[in-house]
């Protein structure tokens, strides 16, 4: 029979498992957009400077775009550093709100708002961090040291 503590631990094991899914699910939905996106890019590179170039952006910040985007995008998948990624795809977001969007069309309304709802997602991964279902956090139980015998350990020898 559980006690009342063993029951509430039991139910926030439970919580912690459904936010580390939340957390698996937020990051492959995101690195979805940018590993397509800096993908694209790749295949599309003169067509991608050209719009730029309508913009005012300087072509040579094409291999950086695609490299975040993409780089950043598989970083997400797997929860490798995770928040450093999300911290940069989120600020990438807004920058490709303010630079691309602001057209007065619905469509392009529309982008504007939807580049600001990603940056807020990223925005709270990088808060949050990857959860425990990534490669931050098996790095991070990799690199916890093992503990040692303690004091207790000596006077039952």
């Amino acid at each position: 029979m559980q006690t009342g503590l063993q029951t509430f631990v039991a139910r926030l094991a439970g919580f912690t498992a459904l936010g580390d899914a939340a957390a698996l699910a937020a990051r492959l939905f995101a690195a979805y957009l940018f590993v397509l996106e800096g993908w694209g890019k790749i295949g599309s590179y003169a067509d991608v400077q050209s719009y730029m170039a309508q913009f005012g952006v300087a072509p040579w910040l094409l291999p950086p775009v695609i490299a975040l985007e993409f780089g950043g995008g598989l970083a997400l998948a797997v929860g490798f550093a995770t928040r450093p990624s999300a911290l940069a795809l989120g600020i990438f977001s807004l920058l490709a709100a303010l630079i691309f969007h602001q057209g007065a069309d619905y469509s392009e309304i529309l982008e504007f708002r939807k580049d600001f709802a990603i940056a807020g997602g990223l925005f709270a991964l990088a808060a949050l961090g990857a959860g425990g279902w990534s490669l931050d956090a098996l790095v991070a139980r990799w690199l916890r040291p093992t503990p040692g015998p303690g004091p207790a350990d000596a006077v039952l020898r």
